[in-house]
């Protein structure tokens, strides 16, 4: 008797089903956006510098593994990830439950808030409703843009919005506007440069930047995952945040501190698995 097809298509589900997760070979091949400063950048000599490329070498020492990483436009990172052209990706992703479904995210490495950059003689901004008729430049097309245009009637601001963030604080620093709105690492990064300004009120979001890998691939998303917990323990990812954003990261903030099991908590590909973060047994 012949098996049937649809025998056999069983069959080879089974067989994939059981086959085990590859494991990382003696080189990480990871990706970024290499104009997401101050994330990733080109710089003079052809290569790419910035806070994630950092992490992703520390990752691979603390691994005991080689780091290929390679530049590209965001928009084709996450196809490129799924058809088996990277490991992973290294490049900020914020973990929401659209992207939950299709990815397999590690803990966050990082808060994603909303920065205010207002000039350096300003007043203190504690609230949202500090900034009611003031003028906020901001990065046209941007979320930034959009959610002060969603709340712009509540809270009686007035948004002018650029081709570039580069433009929206130019504006700030001329006095054609009172502040800018972007992301928090972004508005770091502008201050940080130009000491004629200064970081104000951060609007948290409850959502953070994680690392991505293809679903099924829990056995090396949970060893990046505590490459990470390593990193935030022994303070590498602190001094990641004074060298690149010029900022102290406050204790309990997701930068510096390990999340419970493996992933992001709330969304899809979450594993509440107990294991105590450390810097032990990584390689």
């Amino acid at each position: 008797m012949k098996p049937s097809i649809r025998a056999g298509f069983v069959g080879l589900a089974t067989l994939l089903a059981c086959t085990p997760a590859y494991s990382l070979g003696d080189t990480i091949k990871t990706a970024i956006d290499a104009t997401f400063a101050p994330h990733a950048m080109p710089t003079l000599d052809g290569k790419i510098e910035g806070f994630n490329v950092d992490m992703a070498n520390l990752i691979g020492e603390r691994l005991g593994k080689k780091v290929d990483l390679t530049g590209a436009q965001f928009s084709g990172l996450i196809p490129a990830l799924q058809a088996g052209t990277y490991d992973f990706l290294v490049a900020p992703v914020t973990v929401n439950k659209e992207r939950a479904a299709n990815l397999l995210f590690t803990e966050g490495f990082m808060d994603t808030n909303f920065g205010f950059v207002v000039p350096a003689n300003a007043p203190e901004y504690k609230t949202l409703e500090d900034f009611k008729g003031m003028t906020i430049a901001v990065n046209k097309g941007s979320a930034y843009d959009s959610f002060l245009r969603e709340k712009e009637k509540e809270f009686g601001w007035k948004v002018e919005s650029y081709g570039t963030n580069t433009d929206a604080v130019a504006a700030v620093i001329a006095g054609r506007a009172d502040a800018n709105l972007a992301g928090n690492t972004a508005a770091a990064w502008a201050v940080k440069k130009n000491p004629r300004l200064k970081l104000s009120f951060e609007y948290e979001t409850g959502l953070v930047w994680a690392l991505s890998f293809r679903k099924g691939d829990e056995t090396n998303r949970d060893l990046v995952d505590r490459a990470m917990e390593c990193l935030k323990l022994d303070g590498s990812m602190a001094k990641l945040s004074v060298k690149w954003f010029g900022v102290t990261p406050e204790a309990g903030t997701t930068i510096v501190t390990p999340t419970k099991g493996f992933g992001t908590p709330g969304f899809d590909g979450y594993k509440d698995d107990y294991h105590k973060a450390s810097c032990d047994n990584l390689k």
